[in-house]
């Protein structure tokens, strides 16, 4: 029996798959907390806003909401959980080493998702009556989470992490009384790191280690956006944000896999692991955001927003190496997906704004595809906040969201998906998430 060279090895390479479980707050491993006063509404109504310059984040038309140099901070403390239930794992040891080896005495985890700072920046400078400049700082897309180097799905997934950091500059004009437009160019820097183990847990196969690859890229995007107000106290604004291209670079270390013969046949012949420069080109999804805000009365205001997320960009990896170690691929699957928002703001006195908000976030993640690093569900929000106005310059905003997320099940079988699973062994697991997300910001003008 010959076992091809490739498939024993997907067990790290295909680690970069970079929708992972510790993006609990939104759908895939998208970020929506840029903004304290968006996130009270569950982002109703974001794209058409005229509460402050954070919505330009959305719709960079917003940035002329300010009448004066502003600055505005802003950051959330992302708090998730996911219980991970353990039905079954098997590693893939070759059948001439006896089969494939029971895992599931080696347990679950239900610590696998870090809680999150995702801090954001904007800076607003009037250049005269109808034209604002600004620069912004964001993280985009992000995720944190580590199963840990013995639970029994180790071959599948140990630790992933994403960080992507956008770094805007933008321009806003009112074109007359009634109608604004945006654009910004932004810098994104991003970094991933992916680990799993490797080989398999039986040493007559060559034992197990871990593979751990770390890489990044910078790359470039825009945004544009209109914001119009047709007649008075009706708001409709429209974002787009584009796709951003990365070309990661990186390189792949393994632990403790000396003896590990990742081209094993019946004859013992094959390639060795060994450190090596790796790269894998992945788009970052567009995101479209439609937002429409009415005021009910003088001091009540409706907001409602639709975003499409394209997360269809992202059909899968292929990883290179510079070594005679063969490319991984994995498919993603990922599908296009909209999340549907409804908020309200409520103006209580003139120096207290009250806000709340539901939500709806589909996952761009199959049944078909979904993995232990894709364990994605669609969610729900529900939030609410507050603005607390010192003075004419200075106010505080507060936001608290609860994110309930579907339970979902990961059932791999090589069996079924194919050679992307054949070096990973089994898994079958359910997996039950949530998230609250507490949400600050500062507003000062100057």
């Amino acid at each position: 029996m010959t076992i091809p060279s490739k498939f024993l090895f997907r067990a790290s390479l295909v680690a970069a798959s970079v929708a992972a479980a510790s993006s609990a707050y939104s759908a895939g491993f998208a970020l929506n907390d840029h903004s304290a006063t968006a996130s009270g509404k569950a982002l109703g109504g974001v794209a058409a806003s005229n509460e402050d310059i954070s919505s330009s984040f959305w719709n960079p038309a917003l940035l002329t909401n300010a009448k004066s140099t502003t600055v505005y901070v802003s950051g959330a403390y992302v708090m998730p959980t996911m219980d991970v239930t353990l039905n079954s794992a098997k590693d893939a040891t070759p059948a001439l080493a006896g089969g494939a080896k029971d895992l599931s005495a080696d347990g679950a985890t239900n610590d696998s998702v870090d809680n999150t700072l995702v801090p954001a920046f904007y800076f607003a400078k009037p250049i005269n009556e109808r034209t604002v400049a600004g620069v912004s700082l964001n993280v985009p897309f992000g995720l944190s989470g580590d199963y840990g180097q013995d639970w029994a799905g180790r071959f599948h997934a140990t630790e992933t992490a994403i960080q992507d950091i956008a770094l805007s500059f933008s321009l806003a004009h009112r074109v007359n009384d009634w109608a604004s437009v945006g654009a910004s160019v932004q810098i994104h820097k991003a970094e991933v790191v992916l680990e799993s183990a490797v080989g398999t847990s039986t040493a007559a196969a060559g034992g197990e280690g871990i593979g751990r690859i770390e890489a990044d890229d910078t790359s470039y995007g825009y945004s544009l956006g209109v914001a119009l107000e047709p007649r008075k106290g009706t708001r409709i604004g429209l974002g787009y944000r584009s796709e951003v291209s990365f070309d990661f670079k990186g390189d792949v270390k393994y632990q403790n896999v000396a003896g590990v013969n990742q081209g094993l046949t019946t004859a013992g012949a094959g390639y060795q692991l060994i450190n090596a420069n790796v790269t894998d080109s992945i788009d970052f999804p567009s995101v479209l955001t439609l937002g429409v805000e009415q005021d009910l009365t003088p001091k009540l205001v409706l907001g409602l927003s639709a975003i499409r997320t394209g997360w269809g960009s992202m059909d899968g990896i292929n990883i290179d190496f510079d070594s005679k170690q063969p490319n991984s691929v994995l498919t993603f699957g990922f599908e296009d997906q909209w999340m549907y928002s409804a908020g309200l703001t409520y103006a209580y006195s003139d120096k207290l704004t009250l806000r709340t908000g539901v939500a709806m976030d589909d996952s761009p993640v199959t049944d078909e595809y979904r993995s232990a690093r894709t364990p994605d569900g669609d969610r729900k929000w529900i939030s609410f906040g507050a603005t607390y106005d010192f003075n004419e310059m200075t106010s505080a905003t507060f936001a608290f969201t609860h994110v309930m997320i579907d339970d979902v099940s990961v059932d791999r079988d090589f069996t079924a998906t194919g050679e992307e699973d054949a070096s990973r062994g089994t898994l079958d697991a359910d997996y039950k998430s949530s998230a609250n997300v507490i949400s600050v910001a500062m507003n000062m003008a100057f």
